[in-house]
Order: structure tokens, then C-alpha cells, then sequence
């Protein structure tokens, strides 16, 4: 029988590992701390979702691990270098040759067509007119969309933009993809294709992928979920107590709210409503039976009688002036 002991397995090599990495804005005099000594270990090769509510930094770490935005302290290290302080001319060297970004967005030039958009990025690293033109149209195979290639981002839906942005992401062949929120803008199937995608990606190119999002069809597809609550990593249980214990907290608000005795109305008291109400027309009634009591106004007409007697002298004196005619 043999004895010898099995050789070790080799140690997984690590895609992403940062240590202690914090990040502190300054915001009108104040600090406002997005990161809180984060320690995250992401292994090459796989396919990693980062999830946690809105302003939890989920997209500032991402920006720290890609080099878009420097950490104020602790180190973030790709494949074993160190990238947080490295120069800007380095980290855009750096980006441009080894990391894919896929935003929620699409981040698509409108005016380029859809190979134009993937064999820019072969033309800013200076790749060949040759190379150029085969590299582009395999990106757009890998993604399904060769009968589309020459139409603008407004002639295809949104799940075929997003699957143009990804084609864009692969024309370097980067060694780690950055997908910020890429189903965020998608119906349900079409982001369940996304996902997929992503995974086939992962399987056939050993591509490792840091994925943030909050569709929650990604946990049927990716390999690990982390969690990033208040800028710090924190296990699935841990994020279980912390959701318990808020439910907990909300309930006990909710009893406490309930035991309060109803707050004093605010507006009118409705017996004293009623008893004005009553006044009024008690005070109406008065006006009107005084107004009927008052005696009829003496006419503001001629008197009938003096008009009688003004038209009898008027006849007399007619008659008269008929005689001394005669």
C-alpha cells in the first residue's frame, strides 16, 4: 500500500484582494466615510456578485478596485499588484489592456455602430487594421449579435446594447470584467440572458467577473455573493441578523406608535360649530320678523288726488278760452 502523503493542491490564485481599503469623501466640511476597511478576496476565474442597499458602496468600491477612484487608505491588489498607487498615465495603461467595464447605462457612442464601437477600443491600443476587423466581429459572435453589427445603439433594444457594451468589454481581452448594475435597465429575460452570458463568458475564457447588482435572478448564476452593508463586507448571516434585528427595531416602533393615545383634534370643536350655526339663524330670524313689522314707505309718486284736481282746472280753462273764441 502506498503511504506517500497526496502533494498539496496549489493555492488559488487570487483576481482581486483588498485589505483594509477605506474610502472618505470631503463634503462641505464634513467626512463622509463610502468604505470602511474593506477586506475582500474575489479568486480568479469566477463569477462574484456584490450586493447591498443604495449607498452602501458598492459602485465606490468597484471604482477603487478598477482604478477610476483612489482609496484614501488600505491597499487594493489585481493578480498581485498593487494598483491603488499607481500613477494615472500607469492605471490608464492598465485599464485599457486588462479590465472590461460593463455599466448599467451601456456607455455606447451613438453616432458608431455597433462594430465601430467594439474595434474602438482595439484602436486605442494601437491594435492592426487586420487584427482590428477579425477580433471585432469574434466579440460580436461571442455575443450573438453579428446581424447587427452595423446598426447604431439606436436601432437595437436594450438587452442588445447591453450585449454590445459586454462584446466592447472583450475586445482586449481582459483578464477581470467590472459590470456596474448590467441588468439594471432590463426586463426579466433579457436579464436573465445577460447573466448567462456572463457565465458562459467565466467558463469558456477564465475571465473573472465583479458584478454589482441588485437583481436577485443573479444568485441562480453566479459562483459567490458578497454583501456590502454601511462600506463593509459582511457574510450572508451576518447580513440575516442585521435584517432580523432592523424587522425587530421596526416592529417595536410600530407597537410603540400604536400604544399612543389619539393626539387631541386640531381643528374646530363641532358642538362650537354647531352652537354658531345655531346663532346665525337665530339672528336671521330676528332681522327678517323686525323688517316685517316696519309700516308700508309712504309713496315717492304724485299724489292722485292733486292730479285730479290739476286736471279738472285745466278743462274749466279750456272751456273758457272756447267762449271768448265764439
Amino acid at each position: 500500500m502506498d503511504s506517500t502523503p497526496d502533494a498539496p493542491a496549489p493555492p488559488t490564485r487570487s483576481a482581486i484582494v483588498t485589505r483594509d481599503l477605506s474610502r472618505v469623501y470631503r463634503m462641505g466640511g464634513q467626512d463622509i466615510p463610502a468604505l470602511r476597511g474593506v477586506n475582500m478576496t474575489v479568486p480568479a476565474g469566477r463569477y462574484v456578485s456584490l450586493k447591498g442597499r443604495s449607498g452602501s458602496g458598492k459602485t465606490t468600491l468597484l471604482n477603487c478596485v478598477g482604478g477610476l477612484d483612489r482609496p484614501t487608505s488600505g491597499t487594493v491588489s489585481i493578480f498581485g499588484e498593487e494598483v491603488g498607487r499607481w500613477s494615472e498615465r500607469k492605471l490608464t495603461q492598465w485599464r485599457r489592456n486588462n479590465v472590461g467595464f460593463v455599466f448599467q447605462s451601456f456607455g455606447l457612442m451613438p453616432t458608431l455602430s455597433a462594430y465601430e464601437n467594439v474595434e474602438l477600443m482595439l484602436r486605442m491600443s494601437g491594435a492592426s487594421g487586420a487584427r482590428r476587423r477579425e477580433h471585432t466581429v469574434h466579440c460580436l459572435e461571442q455575443v450573438g449579435l453579428t446581424k447587427w453589427m452595423h446598426h447604431r445603439p439606436f436601432e437595437l433594444s436594450g438587452g442588445q446594447q447591453q450585449r454590445v457594451a459586454i462584446a466592447r468589454s472583450l475586445a482586449n481581452s481582459p483578464s477581470l470584467i467590472l459590470a456596474d448594475e448590467p441588468t439594471g435597465e432590463l426586463d426579466s429575460q433579457t436579464a436573465r440572458e445577460i447573466l448567462g452570458l456572463f457565465k458562459t463568458i467565466v467558463e469558456e475564457q477564465r475571465v473573472t467577473i465583479l458584478m454589482v447588482t441588485h437583481d436577485s435572478l443573479s444568485d441562480e448564476y453566479v459562483d459567490t455573493t458578497l454583501y456590502l452593508r454601511d462600506g463593509a463586507i459582511m457574510s450572508a448571516t451576518e447580513m440575516e441578523a442585521a435584517a432580523s434585528e432592523e424587522q425587530r427595531a421596526l416592529a417595536q416602533a410600530e407597537a410603540a406608535t400604536a400604544a399612543l393615545p389619539d393626539p387631541a383634534p386640531t381643528g374646530p370643536d363641532p358642538a362650537e360649530m354647531q352652537a354658531a350655526a345655531a346663532e346665525e339663524q337665530r339672528a336671521l330670524a330676528q332681522a327678517e320678523a323686525a323688517m316685517a313689522a316696519r309700516p308700508d314707505p309712504a309713496p315717492t309718486g304724485p299724489d292722485p288726488a292733486a292730479s285730479a284736481r290739476a286736471a279738472q282746472a285745466g278743462a274749466s280753462r279750456r272751456a273758457g278760452d272756447t267762449d271768448v273764441l265764439a
